[in-house]
């Protein structure tokens, strides 16, 4: 698959926090709350994430961010506390301009999930949940042994992430990714570190040891597939297989690898993306937003003007294209917004691709 367009936008969290998100791809909306460890402008990049948006984009527009603290989201002086973090996927969301979506929730990303689909069922269609605990670590065990386990796994973050030493690195990765080839731990190393400080690290750590999410589990509604590791070394597979007796109906699937995030490289890929296709073909997303009496009520030239603003040009290259005025160019995508009833160009993206348009230069 060609690298896709995309749009890497900044929204505004409850508190301030400035997040930033990406929308790529065409067809029904895609919300994947992913695991901390990324960053937006190297994903595609990189021989762990690009393979899993290269599934999911094949019949979604997908929309993805980077946490508060990490990547290219605001990573200064920010508060780490569960709830900031639900709110900033509310935040996405809403200026992405969708209002009925598939969720991907991954690892900590699960649990921020479970904790929005709780608060807004009307909006998500289909649930997957991969990598997912209901109870922090230091929920489900109290005990002296396993409290010590946490801190030093902390200690070992604060210490070892800036430091050159491969070792340190590597003790992360190895945990994380015991059968991985050596490109994809390097990979994974440098990841760490283009992901955030040490201190943040070690704080978002702090944050989901202590969460219990089992009675929002029990509220879940909507379709929902689990998804875990057999032998994932970070969370157990009975933690997995504990949400999924908590969600009513939540079909759960244990997939054969010791990989935390399962690698393309290894027969439990192709398990994986199975199930997954399985998963949304079996209840067929609507496509949310506008209707398509109001993409009706656009002129020729507007329905052309739409259709390379949902491939990502901005007004300057549109006005090239077309040998009009740059002016000319912002008016009709006032008009457009304007009939489409949205408030963004973000929100007008998202609902034209959702609508079919973009299609040239995206295949």
């Amino acid at each position: 698959m060609p690298r896709p367009r995309e749009q890497i936008c900044l929204c505004t969290s409850r508190d301030g926090t400035r997040i930033a998100y990406a929308i790529r791809g065409k067809g029904s909306p895609l919300v994947w709350t992913t695991h901390w460890v990324h960053n937006l402008k190297f994903d595609w990049d990189s021989p762990i994430w690009r393979p899993w948006l290269e599934i999911l984009l094949r019949h979604h527009t997908v929309i993805t961010y980077d946490w508060r603290g990490c990547g290219l989201s605001d990573r200064e002086g920010v508060d780490l506390s569960f709830e900031r973090h639900v709110d900033d996927l509310e935040a996405v969301i809403a200026a992405a301009g969708v209002s009925r979506f598939a969720l991907i929730g991954m690892v900590n990303g699960a649990a921020v999930s479970m904790a929005y689909t709780r608060r807004h069922a009307e909006r998500v269609s289909q649930l997957v949940l991969y990598a997912s605990y209901a109870r922090g670590r230091l929920v489900r065990d109290t005990t002296p042994s396993v409290i010590e386990e946490a801190r030093t796994r902390l200690k070992v973050i604060e210490l070892g992430w800036p430091s050159e030493s491969p070792g340190y690195g590597q003790f992360f990765t190895s945990l994380h990714l015991p059968d991985a080839s050596p490109e994809q731990m390097r990979s994974y190393n440098e990841m760490l570190r283009q992901a955030t400080s040490p201190a943040t690290a070690a704080g978002l750590l702090k944050t989901f040891f202590s969460i219990d999410l089992r009675e929002a589990a029990r509220l879940i509604r909507c379709p929902t597939l689990v998804l875990h590791s057999r032998d994932d070394a970070v969370i157990p597979l009975d933690e997995g297989r504990d949400v999924a007796a908590l969600v009513p109906r939540a079909r759960f699937v244990p997939l054969d690898s010791r990989n935390h995030l399962v690698l393309s490289t290894e027969p439990a890929w192709h398990q994986l993306t199975d199930e997954l296709d399985s998963f949304f073909a079996s209840a067929p997303v609507a496509a949310s937003g506008v209707g398509k009496s109001k993409f009706d009520q656009l002129t020729a030239r507007e329905r052309e003007i739409l259709e390379v603003v949902a491939q990502g040009l901005d007004n300057n290259a549109i006005a090239k294209r077309f040998g009009v005025s740059e002016k000319t160019v912002r008016n009709q995508v006032s008009a457009i917004l304007g009939k489409l009833e949205v408030d963004s160009r973000v929100q007008a993206v998202v609902r034209a691709r959702e609508a079919g348009f973009g299609h040239e230069g995206r295949e």
